[in-house]
C-alpha cells in the first residue's frame, strides 16, 4: 500500500517543483527589475519587471490584433511544416532504403544543411514573388533537414534480420515497409518532427523581422523599434508558449500512435 501511495504522489511532486522553479525566476526577475540590478556584464536597468509584462499582456489578449498576429504565424508555420513533413519523410525514407537514393539526394542535403535561416532570406525574397510565400519558404527549410536526417536514422537502424525473416516469409516489399520499416523508424521520425516543430517557430521569427506585416515576429519587432520594452516580453513568451504547445501536441500524437 505504501508504495502505491508513494508511487500516485510522484508526479504531484514533481508539478510543484516545476511550478515552484518558474515562480522563483519570476520573483528574481521581479527583484532585478526593481533594484535595477548591474553585474557589470548584465544589466536590468531597462527590463521591465513581471507586473508591468502582464499589464501588456492583457492590453494584447484584449486587442483584435492579436488573433490577426497568431493566425498570420500559424498559417506560416503549419503551411512550411506541412510541406517539410511530406518532403522530409519521403527524402529519409529513400535515403535510408535506396544506396542510389543516398548518393543522390544526401550530398546536396547535406550541402545545405549548414546554412542559417537568416541567410536564406535575401534568395527567398528574390525567388517568390510574394514575402508570404518566402516566409512560408524559410519555415520550410528549418523544418525539412531535422525530419529528414531524423528519417534517414530510423530507417537505416532498422535490424536487418527483421527484415530478412520478413523477406523469407514471402512478405512484399510493401508490406515490409507498412509492417517493420515504418513502426521501427517511428519514433525517430517524431523526434524529427518535434525538433522541426521548434526550429520552424525559430526560423519564423526571423523570417516575420524582416519581411512581415502580420505575426508574433513582426510584433516583437515591432515592439523593440518602438521602444515597448514590456512588448517585446509578451512577444517572446507568446512564441514561447504556441512553440511548447505545438511540439507537445506532436510528441503526444506520437505516443498515442506509437503504444
Amino acid at each position: 500500500m505504501t508504495t502505491t501511495r508513494t508511487a500516485g504522489q510522484v508526479p504531484w511532486a514533481r508539478w510543484l517543483v516545476r511550478g515552484l522553479s518558474i515562480v522563483a525566476c519570476i520573483v528574481l526577475w521581479q527583484l532585478a527589475s526593481a533594484l535595477h540590478l548591474s553585474l557589470g556584464f548584465v544589466t536590468f536597468r531597462n527590463v521591465p519587471p513581471p507586473t508591468e509584462v502582464l499589464q501588456s499582456a492583457i492590453v494584447l489578449l484584449k486587442s483584435p490584433k492579436l488573433l490577426a498576429h497568431v493566425g498570420s504565424s500559424l498559417w506560416r508555420v503549419f503551411a512550411g511544416y506541412g510541406a517539410a513533413v511530406l518532403l522530409g519523410i519521403g527524402f529519409g525514407f529513400a535515403i535510408g532504403r535506396s544506396r542510389a537514393a543516398s548518393d543522390l539526394l544526401l550530398p546536396p542535403l547535406e550541402l545545405l544543411r549548414p546554412i542559417p535561416a537568416v541567410a536564406w532570406i535575401p534568395l527567398s525574397i528574390l525567388i517568390f514573388p510574394s514575402s508570404e510565400m518566402s516566409m512560408i519558404f524559410i519555415t520550410f527549410i528549418g523544418a525539412l533537414f531535422p525530419i529528414v536526417l531524423n528519417t534517414v536514422h530510423g530507417v537505416a537502424n532498422i535490424d536487418r534480420r527483421l527484415v530478412a525473416a520478413a523477406r523469407s516469409l514471402g512478405g512484399t516489399p510493401a508490406a515490409i515497409l507498412r509492417e517493420i520499416v515504418l513502426p521501427g523508424a517511428a519514433p525517430s521520425i517524431v523526434t524529427g518532427l518535434a525538433i522541426g516543430m521548434g526550429t520552424s517557430w525559430f526560423c519564423l521569427v526571423t523570417a516575420e523581422m524582416i519581411s512581415g506585416q502580420f505575426g508574433i515576429g513582426y510584433y516583437t519587432w515591432e515592439a523593440y523599434t518602438l521602444q515597448n520594452y514590456a512588448d517585446i516580453i509578451v512577444g517572446m513568451l507568446v512564441i514561447g508558449l504556441l512553440g511548447m504547445g505545438s511540439s507537445w501536441l506532436l510528441t503526444t500524437l506520437g505516443h498515442y500512435l506509437m503504444p
